[in-house]
């Protein structure tokens, strides 16, 4: 008689990583940038620094180190850090925002990179760094359809060396990649199908045939704008059926606290650019 076996558990191995973060000191909503930001309604900004520092706590006692970038009076978005640049192997693409009101941001990007130095390459085309840039291993994972150009694909596959994979979001709500996909470790994401076009959804389940697939619930929770080191998925606390699946995946889901900062459109990976390849 044939005994089947158990599976074996999954085994996540956590890797120390290496941020840069900018504390919410003039976070408000004043424009509408995305579907998610109302001026009409207030905004607690001692609170949203409140939970922004628990997200540093929060990794800093996962062994992670997080570098602080100055915040600038008139730029209440800088808390968004992701989308200041992308950064690889010790090389980053600077941003160019597609609204006016960001744009001053990148210099300020710019200059902490190279004070930290990184190789800063000014960009070409309209690109929101790690809102659309998603590094899986070796494959960058691009967003486009509503903030980065198509074009601005191609200048970061030049500048990394590393192949650079389209994927076009089609709901308004997930304007960014990197609020309907998480990257959990080098070979394996989380994401909401229905962000996604038919073609780009065939191509994700072609990559990632193991990827964790997110309710429309725990998307629309920012649950996949979450911040992995491998094993540890630092995720919004509200996202309660994805942490769930990510414990069933081998991973540890850590929950947080940001939901003040969900006003402008962003949680955890928004407020989290991640430094790679530096020492």
């Amino acid at each position: 008689m044939t005994v089947l076996q158990p599976a074996p558990e999954v085994v996540r191995t956590a890797r120390t990583r290496h941020y840069v973060m900018c504390p919410p000191t003039h976070f408000e909503v004043v424009s509408v940038l995305n579907p998610w930001m109302d001026p009409a309604v207030p905004v607690d900004r001692d609170l949203a620094m409140g939970q922004w520092s628990g997200l540093v706590a929060a990794y800093q006692g996962l062994g992670h180190r997080v570098e602080l970038l100055p915040p600038v009076a008139g730029l209440p978005d800088m808390v968004f850090a992701a989308n200041g640049a992308t950064v690889v192997g010790g090389r980053a693409l600077g941003a160019r925002f597609t609204h006016p009101e960001r744009r001053p941001e990148a210099a300020e990007h710019r200059r902490l990179l190279a004070e930290l130095g990184v190789e800063v390459h000014e960009p070409v085309h309209t690109n929101e760094g790690e809102g659309d840039f998603a590094v899986v291993g070796d494959l960058v994972l691009a967003g486009t359809g509503f903030r980065t150009d198509r074009a601005a694909h191609a200048e970061a596959q030049e500048l990394f060396g590393l192949p650079v994979v389209s994927l076009q979001l089609v709901d308004p709500r997930f304007y960014h990649l990197d609020t309907c996909l998480a990257v959990l470790d080098d070979t394996t994401v989380a994401w909401f199908p229905g962000a996604f076009s038919t073609g780009s959804q065939q191509v994700l389940r072609t990559l990632f045939p193991d990827a964790v697939e997110a309710s429309e619930a725990d998307a629309l929770a920012f649950g996949l704008n979450a911040v992995s080191d491998g094993r540890h998925v630092v995720l919004p606390a509200t996202a309660t059926g994805l942490a769930a699946d990510l414990r069933a995946a081998g991973f540890e889901p850590v929950p947080v606290e940001l939901d003040e900062l969900v006003k402008a459109g962003g949680s955890v990976k928004c407020c989290t650019q991640e430094l790679r390849g530096l020492r």
